[in-house]
């Protein structure tokens, strides 16, 4: 077909799809579409003809697509033909895999968190289970994405596994029944001082809502002195917006406009109102987010204080304020497409506007816009919704990040278990044998690099480059010996840290999710900051009256 006729032809399409108006305003904007498409279609053309290695066309076309939808935002996607089945089985809610959480570990994809009531649990499958063979098909080696495809599945399909447990040295071989299972979205909630009560929300999957509303409840019954929630978003990716509605309405009255909804096309902006009857408008909320509290959570946070109903607490979030929609293409193929983006009470937009590397540019205060809230607070747009009572993050030493790194910890966890069938109720356990921990990871060959290791690895290098006084060389052995007892220090001076993380790791292994996040309750600075503003009435009070 004449590359001209073809690039009419397709500008042809998109006119017929706008009104005479719209086309006779656009003409300009639509010869240069046409000029772009007959060039991208001569290149195109002379890059397979002509370019000296042989090309794959499906290929070429494919890289030309992937860096067009990725100038864009990380969420606007191309889904091939060769995709597609993949896609649709990941699109169906049926399609819920084998209920573990996997990561790669010492080349093999590891079971690190099978869930409670899972496919993966009822098999006999253990964190730390390396996924050997799936049927036929080794593993060593892939990725996390390539062996996820094969293992998940429809509901009621086997899988055969073949897995080794290394805590035992067994090789087993698992016949896995595929299930449509989710994680709990409300895994804890309970009162952490005697007035105050906390609720965790990890994602916005169905009846998130009803979930919070009925352990509030539950929880207000138990506790007629309550005087104030926590409510903690903290790492929580987004999910449902309709869910994200149900929990705002929670503590908002019936008939709030909470989100609207804005794109190019302006028929299909919309606007939705909570619908149902609040559980309590009144007590005192402080809403806890941090930088992966995303889209979702963001509707959340942003609308509480946007309408001054709570106080929002922690880090600047995410900054994800688009909506994505899913268009068939020919031969097959499908583009996900950010189609619109949305705005909370205050007209705002959360939505970063800036991407390095797939992930959102911290968007200086000066160059966000102003706008008010209820009471008239100022808050700001873009770059995700900024806490009214900013708290530093958790500082991780160097070493625990390296043992995390690593998975000792993880290690560990794993061959504890083994040899010992049950602790006592998360709460109350304490891990004491802290000198075998230290121990286990001498002999799993963990060695503790710090950045001053890698200034005096470049140094040696360069002194033997560079041919200088070998007498030196003592010098450099002193460093190396003086940072080397510096780093057996820091195992004594950085204990507590080490032993904590043990004990939550441990305590989920033996009660879940659930029993983690009561431990981690023990020692969360944040929560305890939260708790001590709602117990200051004055002050809470302080920060969400109108300014003067």
């Amino acid at each position: 077909m004449n590359i001209k006729f073809l690039s009419i032809l397709i500008i042809g399409t998109i006119v017929s799809s706008i009104s005479p108006n719209e086309a006779d305003a656009q003409d300009d904007r639509y010869f240069e579409i046409s000029k772009n498409l007959q060039v991208f279609a001569e290149v195109y053309k002379e890059l397979n003809a002509n370019y000296v290695d042989e090309l794959d066309p499906n290929e070429l076309m494919r890289i030309g697509i992937d860096a067009m939808v990725n100038s864009l935002d990380p969420y606007t996607t191309y889904i091939s033909e060769a995709q597609i089945a993949s896609y649709r089985l990941n699109d169906q809610e049926t399609y819920k895999g084998i209920g573990a959480r996997m990561e790669v570990i010492d080349d093999y994809v590891t079971i690190v968190e099978p869930y409670d009531g899972g496919p993966a649990l009822e098999a006999g499958l253990k964190a730390g289970d390396q996924i050997r063979n799936v049927g036929r098909y080794a593993t060593k080696g892939r990725s996390l994405e390539e062996v996820s495809a094969i293992v998940k599945g429809a509901p009621g399909t086997e899988a055969q596994l073949q897995i080794y447990r290394p805590s035992s040295g067994e090789t087993l071989a698992i016949t896995l029944i595929r299930g449509s299972v989710e994680r709990k979205n409300v895994p804890h909630y309970d009162m952490v001082s005697p007035e105050v009560a906390y609720v965790s929300l990890t994602t916005f999957t169905q009846a998130a809502g009803a979930n919070i509303a009925k352990g509030l409840k539950e929880l207000q019954k138990e506790n007629p002195d309550m005087k104030g929630v926590i409510l903690d978003l903290r790492h929580n990716g987004g999910g449902l917006l309709a869910e994200a509605l149900h929990v705002t309405n929670i503590f908002v009255p019936k008939d709030i406009e909470l989100v609207t909804t804005k794109g190019k096309v302006k028929d299909r902006d919309r606007a939705f109102n909570t619908r149902n009857i609040p559980v309590d408008v009144e007590i005192p909320l402080v809403v806890l987010i941090d930088k992966k509290s995303a889209s979702a959570s963001e509707i959340v946070s942003g609308s509480i204080q946007d309408l001054d109903r709570g106080v929002i607490m922690g880090q600047r979030s995410y900054g994800k304020g688009l909506v994505q929609n899913t268009k068939d293409l020919n031969y097959n193929s499908r583009v996900k497409l950010t189609t619109s983006k949305y705005y909370i009470p205050s007209r705002r937009c959360i939505q970063s506007v800036a991407y390095e590397n797939g992930e959102p540019k911290d968007i200086p205060d000066d160059q966000r816009s102003v706008f008010k809230t209820k009471n008239g607070r100022k808050v700001l747009d873009g770059g995700g919704v900024t806490p009214d009572v900013k708290l530093e993050p958790k500082k991780v030493s160097p070493l625990l990040k390296a043992l995390k790194d690593e998975y000792i910890i993880f290690k560990f966890a794993n061959d504890y278990v083994e040899k010992q069938s049950a602790i006592e109720d998360p709460v109350a356990f304490k891990f004491t044998d802290y000198s075998g921990f230290k121990d286990f990871a001498d002999k799993s060959g963990f060695e503790y690099k710090t950045g001053s290791n890698s200034v005096l690895a470049n140094l040696e290098e360069k002194l033997a480059e560079d041919d200088i006084d070998k007498e030196l060389k003592s010098t450099i052995d002193q460093l190396k010996s003086a940072i080397s007892a510096a780093k057996a220090d820091d195992f004594e001076q950085y204990k507590d840290e080490i032993v904590f993380e043990i004990e939550q790791e441990l305590v989920s292994r033996y009660f879940n999710q659930k029993g983690r996040i009561q431990k981690q309750l023990q020692n969360d600075g944040e929560v305890r900051a939260a708790i001590e503003l709602l117990n200051d009435r004055t002050r809470y009070d302080s920060i969400l009256k109108s300014p003067k």
